[in-house]
């Protein structure tokens, strides 16, 4: 069922007010108190929690038995890792790798 024109604004202005809700007030509720420890805590450990989640997600269907298969996924985080000691920048690292792994797909195997 297709929806209106309007319903689609509205969808949206939901969705945004939301987003901005959701980034504001962490800031309006903490602005005149300190930092839980706790909150301080997860900052810290949840951003690698995450990244060793995607990587054993991304790596769990790898057939280690074919070079084919593991060497280009393996070099490709291999490079991404180094990438991201060297230069401490997400973006960069992320992009790199991505790279990285499409190129030894199509070009080497």
């Amino acid at each position: 069922m297709p929806i209106s024109a309007s319903e689609s604004v509205a969808i949206i202005l939901v969705c945004a007010l939301c987003t901005f809700l959701e980034r504001y007030l962490p800031f309006a509720f903490f602005e005149r108190r300190e930092v839980p420890s706790v909150v301080r805590y997860l900052g810290k450990i949840l951003p690698m929690a995450v990244i060793t989640t995607l990587v054993v997600y991304c790596m769990r269907t790898t057939d280690f038995s074919a070079a084919a298969a593991s060497v280009p996924q393996l070099a490709a985080a291999a490079f991404t890792a180094l990438l991201h000691l060297w230069r401490r920048n997400a973006l960069l690292s992320i992009f790199g790798g991505t790279v990285c792994y499409m190129l030894l797909v199509q070009l080497v195997f």
